[in-house]
Formats: C-alpha cells, sequence, structure tokens
C-alpha cells in the first residue's frame, strides 16, 4: 500500500473519530442539561418502559412518550420539562376550583407544557398538547418557585393548567421543598397516573383536585384516548391518603350529560369516596377539535347537582356560569350560607378556623 492511500486511511479515520467525539458530547451535553425521570424500566436493547401512568409508553432510542414530555436517550429515560415553566400566575384557590380549601387565599400557579391524555375538548391545548419547544419557556429551580411563591404571598402552590403528572419529578421536589417552607401545595389533574408514583407524591401534597371526564369507558376511549379505571383508582387512593379531594366533572352535551350518566357518577362517588367529597359539574364552552359542539345548557348544569343531592351528596356545585345557588356553600343540617362566592371570589365566609358553621356543625375542608 503507498504512502498516499495510507494518508487517506489515515485521515478518514481521524474524521470518523472526530465525528463520533462531537456527536458523543452533544449527545452527553443534551442529557446533563435534563433531568432523568423517575418510574422506568429498561427492556433489552435500550428500549425503557415508562412506568408513570397507564400509558405504559415503550420507547426505543429517541423515542418520546405519548405526554410529549419524556424521551428515550441511549436508554435511559429523561424529562423534556423538567424546570421548564410554560405557564404561571397567581389565581384565587376558588379558580382551580376548590372549595373547601383556604377560601379567599391565593395559590401561585405553574405548569410545563405536555398531557398524558389526548382530551378533544382541552382547553389550555395550546401548551397541553405541544411539544416543550413549540412554545416559549422559562427555566425555573424548585428553590425559585418556592422563592417566588413567598413573595407572591399566596398561600399554597398549585401544580395545574397542563397535566403536572407529565411533570412529576419537577412536581415533587417543588412539593417537598414547600412543605419544608410552610408552603401548601395542591395538584389539579385529569388522574391518570399510576398507584406507585401517586402515593409517593401525596406524602407532599395537601389537596388534589380531579378532572373526571365522564363515568364510561367508552367516553374515554372516544374523547381522552384513555380509560377509566385508572381514574377511579387514583381518587380512591387520593380519599385513602387522608389528602383533600375535590372532583370536577365536565359536562359536554350529548356526550356524558344524560341522567343516567350523573347518577351514576354521583352514587359511585358516594358509594367509595364518601358524601363529604365536594363535586363540581361543570360547563363546557366550544373548545379545540369540539368547536362545534354547544355549550353546556346551564339547565342540564342545575339538573345534575339536583341529582347529586338527590343521591346524597352533601357539597355540590355549578361552574364556569353564573349561579349563585350553585357556588354557595351551606351549613347541610342548618342550610345556613357558610361561604358565598361570585365568580372565583369568597364575598362571605361565615365559617371559623375549624370550619364549623355558626349552627356548629363541622364542614369537612382545610380552612387554615
Amino acid at each position: 500500500m503507498n504512502k498516499a492511500k495510507i494518508g487517506a486511511i489515515v485521515f478518514l479515520l481521524v474524521i470518523v473519530g472526530v465525528l463520533v467525539f462531537l456527536i458523543t458530547s452533544k449527545e452527553k451535553a443534551r442529557t446533563e442539561d435534563l433531568h432523568e425521570a423517575m418510574y422506568y424500566e429498561v427492556l433489552e436493547g435500550k428500549i425503557v418502559r415508562c412506568n408513570l401512568c397507564p400509558n405504559r409508553c415503550i420507547l426505543s432510542p429517541g423515542q418520546i412518550g405519548n405526554c410529549r414530555a419524556r424521551k428515550n436517550i441511549d436508554g435511559k429515560l429523561y424529562s423534556l420539562v423538567y424546570g421548564k415553566i410554560a405557564a404561571k400566575h397567581l389565581d384565587p384557590i376558588e379558580k382551580k376550583p376548590l372549595y373547601h380549601f383556604l377560601p379567599g387565599t391565593k395559590a401561585y400557579s405553574i405548569a410545563t407544557t405536555g398531557c398524558n391524555l389526548r382530551c378533544k375538548f382541552c382547553q389550555n391545548w395550546q401548551i397541553a398538547q405541544v411539544f416543550p419547544w413549540e412554545v416559549k419557556t422559562i427555566d425555573m429551580t424548585p428553590e425559585q418557585v418556592v422563592e417566588e411563591a413567598l413573595k407572591s404571598g399566596a398561600q399554597s402552590i398549585a401544580f395545574t393548567y397542563t397535566e403536572p403528572v407529565v411533570f412529576y419529578e419537577f412536581m415533587l421536589n417543588t412539593a417537598k421543598l414547600a412543605k419544608e417552607k410552610g408552603l401548601k401545595t395542591v395538584m389539579i389533574t385529569s388522574g391518570y397516573i399510576n398507584p406507585e408514583p401517586l402515593k409517593n407524591l401525596l406524602k407532599y401534597l395537601d389537596a388534589v383536585k380531579i378532572d373526571f371526564k365522564g363515568f364510561s369507558d367508552k367516553f374515554y376511549q372516544k374523547m381522552t384516548m384513555g380509560h377509566v379505571q385508572p381514574v377511579l383508582d387514583a381518587m380512591k387512593i387520593v380519599k385513602e391518603s387522608g389528602k383533600w379531594l375535590e372532583i370536577v366533572n365536565l359536562i359536554i352535551p350529548g356526550e356524558n350529560d344524560s341522567d343516567e350518566d350523573i347518577r351514576n357518577l354521583a352514587l359511585w362517588v358516594k358509594e367509595n369516596l364518601g358524601e363529604d367529597v365536594p363535586v363540581h359539574f361543570t360547563r363546557f364552552h366550544p373548545d379545540y377539535k369540539l368547536l362545534n359542539t354547544p355549550p353546556t345548557p346551564i339547565e342540564t348544569l342545575k339538573r345534575a347537582r339536583e341529582i347529586a343531592m338527590e343521591v346524597g351528596l352533601k357539597y355540590v356545585y355549578t361552574g364556569n356560569v353564573y349561579d349563585p345557588e350553585g357556588s354557595t356553600t351551606y351549613c347541610p343540617e342548618s342550610r345556613e350560607v357558610a361561604i358565598k362566592r361570585e365568580g372565583f371570589f369568597v364575598i362571605e365566609n361565615n365559617l371559623d378556623e375549624e370550619g364549623k358553621c355558626p349552627s356548629g356543625e363541622k364542614i369537612p375542608g382545610v380552612w387554615k
């Protein structure tokens, strides 16, 4: 072999080596900027299975999960959204809605992009149904979130707007720190999460509001690409944990608005969670992929509230609509006004710090 050929081979080997070094360095730098995910297992060939939610996505290297927030990089699962905040606001706690949790206070509210369901009626789809690089985000650490929450005067941090399950690691670390600093934490979620991660997270949360889409699995498959049973299981786990729980059911005309749907939901709540768990029936507005579906008639919401109360639920509300009766908390026996609300604001609170009515009746909730 002449010197020219040897030189060419050496040159090619050097080029290949440089390319391998650059690719490896780039991959290393990319993963150093990311946070390794929790709750996954490595299968053969660097394939991973995510065990955070019921989707249990199986991902080859380079693939991103159904949530658009977790990626397999060289056989390890990483969060693409850790600390990448897509929305933050100071909200009334009633906006979540949580009606039996620190009424009249503010919640420092944050979200990243992503969601592990595909709800056709998603009302935050601009950030929930996108990849993290498709919208503007800001980088924040758990320490910065807690510091800003304390400066804002909020009494709680709310993980909300999109689906907090997909930014599980950031939520968990922030909730741990918030607890140390005396702030309460709440998760506003669809409840599509596996039991083990949920039980671990609940150690550091004070309240959970679950958006219960509809009582039938057929509805869940058609409208969310998910299943109902994991959500039922999650609600039981939250209730059993002793953390405060409230439930919201968005009523969509022609989909989950029949008297039978409402009665079945209310009966299940009463039999499995108890009559004291607040249930909110809220009004649907055309959005995302259901632009041709009309808004929920107010009469439907009022009828839903009546049915749930007939079944035996004590605290039933209507939402996304002006309905003074449906937004007021009443003392169950005396029917005194406990808390009167207008929109997202408390205009009258007759409960003491223990949640007792003037008559002495105790209303369940977190009041201080």
